[in-house]
């Protein structure tokens, strides 16, 4: 019987750490490699208030494929900054994200 060593088993080779954990910590950075080109926001855009940040993102300006492009830039930001918001910042984009929902749902009533 041959004897099986620890290391042997392991496929994460010499770092201790499982393969899961591995995966994870790399599926974090898939937001580095995006890039978009549907939708333009001024530079400090989203440090305004909700109402700025929703009627600039539903604009034909920064969004030309209409507002529903404005609030998938949006939910990315928010994503993207993740743990580093503070939670009045939160609050505040979240509030822009439901507006710019409604904004959303008008102008798809209005193409009906």
């Amino acid at each position: 019987m041959a004897e099986t060593k620890k290391s042997d088993r392991s496929k994460g080779g010499q770092s201790g750490k499982s393969h899961a954990a591995e995966r994870a910590h790399s599926s974090r950075r898939w937001v580095k490699e995006v890039k978009t080109d549907s939708t333009h926001p001024r530079p400090g855009l989203f440090k305004e208030d909700a109402g700025t940040i929703a009627r600039e993102l539903a604009s034909k300006k920064v969004s030309p494929k209409g507002p529903g492009s404005g609030m998938r830039m949006l939910t990315y930001y928010i994503n993207r900054a993740g743990k580093g918001l503070s939670a009045s910042r939160r609050k505040e984009l979240e509030h822009a994200k439901e507006l710019l929902r409604k904004k959303v749902h008008d102008a798809r009533r209005n193409r009906e």
